[in-house]
């Protein structure tokens, strides 16, 4: 199988996982988010990969964005139990790529999520950083996740939305021990990381970490992405990564999204020309969108 950034070929990433099973009707209120759905119906979050695939995604992303081992065990399970359901949700992705690579007629990958300390608080900090605690309590809470996921052979680690160059700085140490190749891309708003830092500044955090393959932005406002891409290759020279949100504001009290839709397919072609190979959408963006993207990048 080609490698996922290979030349100068664009590869189209799934959408939101959350939209996807909420369209499907399902309620993901509680703290473990669309990670209790790996307990209780797990073949929902096959049906979504699946249906991402078909859309035209080239690269399914797992639902470990939330799943944590302490979040699980205060949800009531057991270490072990929890331990298993993280395993669990690269297994799902990699069986539907399995069923449908060949039905598909082009390479599939899976992506294994790995989100920040903040969607394990579940109290908006994701959107924030600067969560006050020790780098060690970081590291403490990654190294585990990382472990357990890199046991199932995903093709990559989707390193998302991280708001905090404090924090990068962990998981880069993190990624260069285990070696499994991963995107990393920071949360933005504007020229600075959702914590405050100057883009340049965290992008160079990501400099010297071989395992990253692509660096870039996720799950911020469409107009954004194109400077942090700028910013993420100026520093790395790495290919880039971008997969905004719809454009809408999280509303961390309310538990919703606010706001206009701007996520439109047709800035994607300035993204590429920002330097993106691995292209697709965040929180609210479905297949629906992401169909209209393939056909806009890969007419």
């Amino acid at each position: 199988m080609p490698a996922l950034t290979d030349g100068d070929d664009v590869r189209i990433l799934d959408g939101g996982l959350s939209n996807a099973l909420e369209d499907r009707g399902h309620d993901l209120t509680s703290d473990l988010w669309t990670a209790e759905l790996l307990l209780e119906q797990p073949g929902e979050i096959a049906a979504v990969h699946e249906a991402y695939y078909r859309a035209g995604a080239d690269v399914a992303t797992t639902a470990s964005y939330q799943a944590s081992v302490p979040g699980l065990v205060a949800a009531g399970l057991e270490r072990a139990s929890a331990e298993a359901v993280i395993r669990s949700s690269v297994a799902i992705a990699i069986d539907t790529r399995d069923r449908l690579a060949e039905e598909l007629g082009r390479p599939l990958w899976v992506a294994a999520s790995v989100g920040p300390y903040g969607a394990y608080l579940a109290d908006g900090s994701e959107y924030r950083g600067r969560y006050g605690v020790p780098q060690s309590t970081l590291r403490d809470f990654h190294a585990p996740r990382l472990e357990l996921l890199a046991e199932q052979q995903p093709d990559l680690f989707a390193v998302e939305t991280v708001p905090d160059a404090d924090e990068a700085e962990v998981l880069v140490g993190l990624l260069q021990e285990l070696g499994i190749p991963a995107w990393f891309s920071y949360a933005v708003d504007g020229d600075r990381t959702r914590a405050g830092q100057p883009l340049a500044d965290a992008y160079a955090v990501l400099r010297d970490c071989p395992p990253i393959i692509a660096t870039g932005v996720n799950c911020s406002a469409p107009e954004d992405v194109a400077g942090a891409l700028a910013a993420a290759h100026a520093q790395t020279g790495r290919p880039g990564v971008a997969y905004p949100n719809l454009g809408e504001a999280w509303d961390a009290d309310a538990h919703a999204w606010a706001g206009t839709p701007a996520y439109d397919p047709a800035l994607a072609p300035g993204w590429v020309g920002e330097g993106a190979r691995l292209v697709g959408g965040c929180c609210r963006v479905g297949p629906a969108l992401i169909s209209d993207l393939r056909a806009t990048l890969l007419p």
